[in-house]
């Protein structure tokens, strides 16, 4: 469960750092996430590593139960995290 909890931290810093205050979605997170090198790209398995959008929307899905993250569910779903809500 932890380990969730610093892949949203991490989400979270990467998209402040971009000055972004859009909704995104978890593809265009994954990208962020790759552009400032928070992606494993020799693709290991280590905790707290994201590799697809599909783990970036289950981090931000979980999260939303618990607040900081409104999720848009248009085709794709869109995500609006923490104070740009």
């Amino acid at each position: 469960m932890y380990a969730r909890g610093q892949e949203f931290d991490r989400i979270q810093a990467v998209i402040a750092d971009a000055g972004t205050d859009q909704p995104l979605t978890a593809r265009e997170i994954l990208t962020l996430l790759d552009e400032h090198g928070e992606l494993d790209e020799n693709h290991e398995n280590h905790a707290g590593t994201l590799e697809s959008a599909h783990e970036v929307a289950t981090v931000l899905g979980r999260q939303a139960q618990y607040g900081g993250v409104t999720v848009i569910r248009s085709s794709p779903y869109q995500y609006q995290i923490g104070g740009n809500l």
